[in-house]
């Protein structure tokens, strides 16, 4: 049961027993595991129910939290997650105009060529549009694995890039979103 109480410093919030202070808007850091999806549900296996109690009822009692510079939604997919209630700067994070770096580590089912790496570079293109997509960066970090840096998000972009240069994720995780990283 949430309850409201008044205080000197303004505005707090009693959850289940725990003094949570109000805030205009929320913002979470959240390093998702693997076996996790992030949909806007509190369904177990759910990055939701990944939050501390009192910020998850709050949010599952009316603040609308998203998540914002890409969803990482693959439960296979681990790494940076940023939630929050501010319009605004989910727009910011998510919008293509906007150019917001999102870094992933990748292992890969096959060895990484440095052509590979060239075309990533250069553009491929994906079965549902016929426009290039480009990597903003890459670098093979291993025999099987790179660091990439996407500017955009598409549907399966990462993973649909790297079947576009005859190779396959393994595992995916984010690192870093614009100016936040794990």
């Amino acid at each position: 049961m949430l309850r409201r109480c008044f205080k000197q410093r303004g505005l707090e919030f009693t959850v289940q027993g725990k003094l949570w202070s109000f805030h205009e808007k929320a913002y979470l850091v959240l390093n998702k595991p693997a076996g996790t999806e992030c949909s806007q549900n509190h369904l177990p296996g759910r990055a939701f129910t990944l939050l501390p109690s009192p910020a998850e009822v709050a949010a599952a009692k009316g603040r609308d939290s998203r998540c914002a510079g890409g969803r990482a939604t693959d439960q296979d997919t681990t790494g940076l997650l940023l939630l929050t209630d501010d319009g605004q700067f989910i727009h910011k994070m998510s919008s293509p105009r906007h150019h917001v770096p999102k870094v992933y580590e990748l292992t890969c089912v096959h060895e990484v060529t440095s052509a590979q790496v060239q075309r990533l570079l250069d553009g491929v293109v994906l079965a549902d549009d016929p426009k290039p997509v480009c990597a903003a960066a890459c670098l093979a970090t291993g025999e099987k694995t790179m660091q990439l840096t996407l500017t955009e998000g598409k549907y399966h972009q990462v993973k649909r890039m790297l079947a576009a240069v005859s190779n396959r994720v393994e595992m995916l995780h984010r690192s870093r979103i614009g100016h936040f990283r794990l």
